[in-house]
């Protein structure tokens, strides 16, 4: 008999090779499904039987055939083959069907909006760019928003899922809610969620531009815990610790870009003065890369010698326009702080991030996808 030792809990990105184990509970048929659904995507084009799902699972053979049965019939899983087996007639191997369904992940920065189309493999399959102003005021931000959001959805058809929207914080991503953007006060108290899935008529996901570009490095095979460190129109961080994306008791951790690192330094848009981020924001004018690498290293030492973290992955426009000398300078500066901590394992590591510019869209589109596949909301 399978046992629980409760309801199931979000636990975003699993630790590779290990699958949670299902309950034969008809409350909890989603959350079965979840787990099939995952280990089809896992298995990939090559399939896996109904038998090897009950093994890894826990489920019942017959639990197994009832919820494979139904996703075959939503159109959700298809038959990959035979596999030849020990005895007995040949096992049919099922397979994830990825057109199926479909998300749209949006990057709203300061200064543009992007947004891509990704199949339920996290495959991108369409993708658009336009410029933004993100002070322009809310009726013309979401008024792009829905534009580009419909564009890509009418090649989704009826698989379309829903919409992914990351931008900068602080935010309260449990309620969809915006706080004081830096640079953007007015956005304070806005209902950025509710006011898209009105207009959009599909559910609405919205978090920061960082964790969005964290969770998807996660699902993307990044493991352990991690630091993602993204400098482009502003500054700051992803954290994923233990598997899984970070954001705080009140979704407000990642806050990287305004940590004070020089009292009385040069003030801030945020209000404070000395942040990292305008240090590195002002370096970057000057033309002094190698300053701006020094000072997003010294801040990540700091992060690294706090949280004890596994990784720092480099990502944004800024660092991807011109990465070598910020992956050199941030090792560096992590090198210098181990060999003076006498840390026996050296450095933690630094390399740039993978996924490029549309890091933090195909991050969004993850936002919907993770919990068809039993991984809560990252």
């Amino acid at each position: 008999m399978n046992r629980t030792n409760g309801a199931p809990r979000a636990t975003g990105v699993r630790p590779p090779g290990t699958h949670p184990t299902g309950v034969n509970l008809l409350a909890l048929r989603s959350h079965n499904t979840a787990l099939v659904l995952d280990l089809l995507r896992s298995a990939g084009p090559d399939g896996i039987s109904r038998l090897e799902l009950a093994e890894r699972t826990r489920l019942t053979p017959q639990a197994v055939s009832k919820i494979t049965a139904r996703l075959r019939e939503e159109g959700l899983a298809a038959e990959a083959g035979h596999r030849a087996s020990t005895g007995g007639k040949p096992r049919t191997v099922l397979r994830l069907v990825p057109e199926a369904g479909h998300a749209v992940g949006v990057h709203l920065d300061r200064d543009e909006l992007r947004a891509v189309l990704a199949d339920l493999d996290g495959t991108v399959v369409g993708e658009r760019r336009v410029p933004l102003d993100l002070g322009a005021g809310a009726e013309a931000v979401l008024g792009a928003v829905v534009r580009e959001a419909e564009a890509l959805g009418r090649a989704a058809g009826a698989s379309l899922l829903g919409v992914g929207v990351a931008l900068p914080g602080p935010l309260d991503h449990t309620h969809g809610v915006l706080h004081r953007v830096t640079g953007f006060p007015e956005w304070d108290g806005f209902p950025l969620r509710d006011a898209l899935a009105g207009r959009l008529g599909v559910p609405v996901v919205v978090d920061k531009d960082t964790n969005a570009a964290a969770l998807g490095l996660a699902v993307a095979g990044e493991r352990g815990s991690f630091a993602y460190l993204h400098l482009g129109t502003g500054l700051g961080a992803g954290l994923v610790l233990g598997g899984t994306v970070h954001r705080g008791a009140r979704t407000g951790a990642g806050e990287f870009g305004h940590q004070v690192i020089q009292l009385d330094g040069p003030p801030c848009p945020c209000g404070n003065r000395g942040c990292v981020e305008a240090l590195c924001l002002a370096a970057m004018e000057r033309g002094d890369v190698d300053e701006a690498a020094r000072v997003l290293g010294e801040s990540a030492a700091n992060l690294a010698g706090l949280l004890d973290i596994d990784l720092v992955l480099l990502g944004g426009r800024t660092i991807a326009a011109g990465p070598e000398p910020f992956v050199r300078g941030v090792a560096a500066v992590l090198a210098d702080r181990a060999r003076r901590e006498g840390a026996r394992e050296g450095a933690v590591p630094v390399r740039l991030a993978a996924g490029g510019a549309r890091g933090v869209a195909e991050g969004a589109a993850h936002l919907l996808l993770g919990p068809v596949f039993g991984r809560g909301d990252g």
